[in-house]
């Protein structure tokens, strides 16, 4: 069953995630970042997009374990459960986050697997420690402004953002700073990252750009541009679907990951 428009991810949220091997929270930079670990094997972790949480994924986590992967889920500082203090949001920042939790697991290498937010998130991860990062799965983001398209109100949007609404309410240690939350988060996207073809000629790490079809942020250009411009990056095209395919394809974005982890991850 398709929920190619959100409604039902707007009644719903994502599937229940299972129960976690692991979970807890972890102190650093001045936040409390919530994250859980579910599965065996090698690991991956799963970035969620601006104003979500690790919930989203709820169609992922599955099929991840049982094709024996050990899934780690993060909430970003400030989104979901995890808290912030009053440090702007940044990319950098919030790699750093993920970077103590895999210290804090005792995990040398992961693969890292971003949707929105979460991709810039891991490719700057990339950036920063490549040693740590095994492959980034960077789906529907840009790494420079001129790779963001003038937004538009659809439907299927509002239904997203209702959804957000409703979950920070009833996750966040701070429901009453909803509007400031997503000002702090607009400012970070609309100004952030700005790398240049230099900057991600450096990440050597192997990295598949993902860029849906329909996608109602991010240009396709700019998706082609990335699969050029890194050096060892391949471009992979969904159909049908939009900035929201692990919600509305399950199975579709499902199997690109896989596919990516099984080229990668030897």
């Amino acid at each position: 069953m398709y929920d190619d428009e959100l409604k039902k991810f707007e009644t719903d949220g994502a599937a229940p995630l299972p129960v976690a091997e692991n979970q807890g929270y972890l102190e650093h930079a001045g936040a409390r970042i919530w994250y859980s670990t579910y599965g065996s094997g090698l690991p991956v972790f799963l970035l969620h997009g601006g104003l979500g949480h690790s919930g989203n994924w709820g169609y992922q986590v599955p099929a991840l374990i049982h094709s024996g992967y050990r899934v780690v889920l993060i909430d970003s500082r400030g989104h979901g459960r995890s808290t912030r203090d009053t440090q702007p949001f940044s990319y950098e920042l919030m790699a750093s986050d993920v970077l103590a939790v895999m210290d804090a697991l005792h995990l040398e290498r992961v693969s890292l697997v971003g949707w929105s937010d979460g991709a810039c998130t891991a490719l700057v991860l990339a950036a920063k420690v490549p040693s740590r990062v095994a492959g980034v799965f960077f789906f529907a983001c840009n790494m420079d402004p001129s790779g963001v398209k003038p937004f538009a109100a659809t439907p299927t949007l509002d239904r997203c953002f209702a959804r957000h609404v409703k979950d920070y309410a009833q996750l966040s240690a701070t429901p009453e700073r909803f509007q400031d939350f997503v000002a702090d988060v607009t400012l970070m996207q609309q100004t952030q990252p700005n790398y240049s073809t230099h900057d991600l000629a450096k990440i050597s790490v192997p990295v598949a750009i993902v860029q849906s079809e329909h996608d109602e942020f991010i240009k396709r250009e700019h998706a082609e541009y990335l699969a050029q411009s890194l050096p060892n990056a391949h471009l992979i095209t969904l159909d049908n679907v939009s900035h929201f395919a692990p919600l509305q394809r399950p199975e579709l974005f499902n199997a690109a990951i896989l596919a990516f982890l099984r080229n990668t991850l030897r």
